[in-house]
């Protein structure tokens, strides 16, 4: 759970980046890449991703106003990057402007229970870490290169001037 506002601000910027980073690789053709027969592809785990930032955080009071929490998926990965970047841009002008650090621990009615709202932003980023672990194993299936987002990828190695690890 975050207990200062700045804590939860440095966090998910860091953590911005590497969504980008994973939404940027996406193609139009990628987002198809189903999981299984009768499961959400890509493209539809993305968007769920970046939709539950005004769905859960409008829940809170906040107005994240940028994106609808219902907005229909658009057909161009680059339309995804996009809403992403003004979603998570707007969710952090919303925070500075309304919240201060005792504001974390107010509870709001979250899907039938009570959560404090810094718990509140530690599911919101526990959940989209969650996605985006999903999204980039989709990205292999899909014949895409992946980014490194917490340290480099298979295809970064050589980059930081150290050698592919075996498989």
């Amino acid at each position: 759970m975050f207990t200062t506002i700045d804590s939860f601000l440095n966090t998910f910027k860091s953590n911005a980046e590497g969504t980008t980073k994973v939404l940027e690789s996406l193609t139009d053709e990628s987002l198809s890449q189903p999981v299984a027969e009768d499961h959400r592809t890509l493209g539809r785990i993305a968007w769920h991703a970046i939709t539950s930032i005004p769905e859960m955080m409008n829940r809170t009071g906040l107005k994240v106003a940028s994106l609808k929490e219902d907005a229909a998926m658009p057909a161009a990965a680059a339309d995804m990057a996009v809403a992403y970047r003004n979603v998570a841009d707007e969710l952090l002008e919303q925070i500075k402007a309304n919240w201060q650090d005792g504001s974390l621990q107010v509870e709001d009615d979250m899907y039938g229970f009570k959560w404090k709202r810094g718990f509140t932003l530690w599911i919101l980023l526990m959940h989209e870490i969650h996605h985006r672990g999903q999204m980039t194993v989709l990205m292999r299936q899909a014949g895409l290169k992946v980014p490194g987002v917490c340290g480099p990828s298979k295809e970064e190695w050589d980059q930081y001037g150290m050698e592919t690890p075996s498989l």
